[in-house]
């Protein structure tokens, strides 16, 4: 009975003069997109293999016929780019006319030959507190070719990363870690290396804003999963259902109900990420596009298949006491039923460790909508993350909910507070 209440009142109370009505999300539309993004056909949706391809297919063409545009003017709705990945074959590192034995230091290669003659690197120090690996990914991981100094101390802690082959964003930097207490006069490095590049892509479309064009609202998920693995039973695809071909489906719901009557006032973006299994990829490339300024709210949605610890109707909010975000939300659903909670796994960090990291830490009000039971989905990450585990009408709801519960940001009416 609550089910029926709540879906009756999510079309009863949307504003007269609003063009999108709720109902418009219908649940054969949305077990029929599910349907597809999770069928066998697209192999898990794993990046860089034949099944995502598909997958990228039809959520573009989902975009077209909703009526979005290309994220750039003249463009494709794939947002393409590029990660890579390094095998040393030769290194050699000297600092103040001093070889530094293989043990002192480490070198990510960003190109196949490397030449530094006391120019090429900036050189800076790691932090002496905090994360010592945190902070050394991210500088690898970042947009500079750099010399950095480590501490001896922290060797033990860096010592993880000396086989790691990661992949990386950017355009061919190259890092160098080296334990060095003292001050860098002088270096040479020299190093060969065999680099392979990955194509991705995310898929990008957007409704441009009628009166407010430079100030955006972003819906997204991610659309890639886990791909074939070892065969359990019969079964070896890890089709993904909840993680996260239902975020994917809400994405393409929401962008066809907008796509319908007026205008609205913000420009909308519709994002399906890739690569969010294998390190937040797309995500992290899609937000470097944006000015972080100009993006008043993201709603990121991620597993919504399954009902929340609360039971129908009801989903939870990472960050909620991080910006006003969830109480717009909830204020505009009052009198519907339908609960937006705080997340209720705040031992788990979930605000950062999913597709709305980037911005949130840029400031932007940037969260994620979920129902996922952190400490009991079952199908988490198996093969049985089938449709046939799935609350359809439940999900449907969800997804009405979402987009009621964002027209006032959506027409400019509500400007949620920045994450501090």
């Amino acid at each position: 009975m609550r089910r029926y209440i709540v879906s009756v009142l999510l079309i009863a109370v949307m504003p007269a003069t609003a063009q999108w009505k709720t109902r418009q999300i219908r649940t054969r539309d949305v077990r029929q997109m599910l349907s597809e993004l999770s069928d066998d056909r697209m192999q898990g949706r794993r990046p860089l293999t034949p099944g995502i391809e598909l997958a990228a297919d039809y959520i573009a063409g989902a975009f077209k016929a909703a009526g979005l545009q290309p994220l750039m003017p003249g463009g494709e709705f794939r947002q393409r780019f590029q990660t890579f990945q390094s095998t040393v074959r030769e290194q050699s590192v000297s600092l103040n006319g001093q070889a530094l034995p293989a043990t002192d230091f480490m070198v990510f290669a960003g190109t196949e030959r490397i030449e530094w003659v006391n120019q090429g690197a900036e050189v800076v120090r790691l932090g002496s507190t905090g994360n010592p690996l945190q902070e050394a990914v991210a500088l690898i991981q970042g947009d500079r070719d750099l010399i950095v100094l480590a501490d001896t101390a922290q060797r033990r802690a860096l010592q993880r990363l000396r086989n790691a082959r990661m992949q990386r964003m950017g355009a061919g930097r190259t890092v160098v870690i080296a334990f060095h207490t003292g001050q860098v006069e002088t270096y040479l490095v020299k190093a060969t290396a065999t680099v392979n590049r990955n194509d991705y892509a995310n898929v990008v479309g957007i409704i441009p804003g009628r009166t407010r064009p430079e100030e955006f609202v972003l819906f997204s998920a991610h659309y890639d999963h886990l791909g074939i693995g070892k065969p359990v039973g019969q079964d070896s695809i890890y089709n993904g259902a909840n993680d996260d071909a239902s975020g994917t489906t809400a994405v393409m719901a929401l962008a066809r109900l907008f796509a319908r009557g007026a205008r609205p006032e913000r420009t909308l973006v519709f994002a399906a990420f890739t690569a969010e299994e294998s390190g937040g990829y797309g995500s992290r490339y899609f937000s470097r596009q944006f000015d972080p300024g100009k993006v008043q709210a993201m709603f990121n949605i991620e597993m919504i298949g399954t009902e929340s610890k609360w039971g129908r109707g009801s989903a939870y909010i990472t960050g909620f006491e991080k910006t006003d975000f969830g109480n717009i939300l909830q204020r505009n659903l009052e009198g519907t039923g339908f609960v937006f909670h705080p997340d209720p796994y705040p031992a788990q960090n979930l605000f950062y460790r999913s597709d709305n990291a980037t911005l949130a830490a840029l400031g932007v009000p940037a969260h994620t909508i979920s129902t996922s039971k952190m400490d009991s989905e079952k199908h988490y990450h198996t093969v049985d993350d089938e449709i046939s585990t799935l609350d359809i009408d439940n999900m449907t709801e969800i997804i009405r909910a979402i987009a009621l519960s964002s027209i006032s940001i959506v027409q400019g009416k509500d400007t949620p507070s920045r994450v501090k």
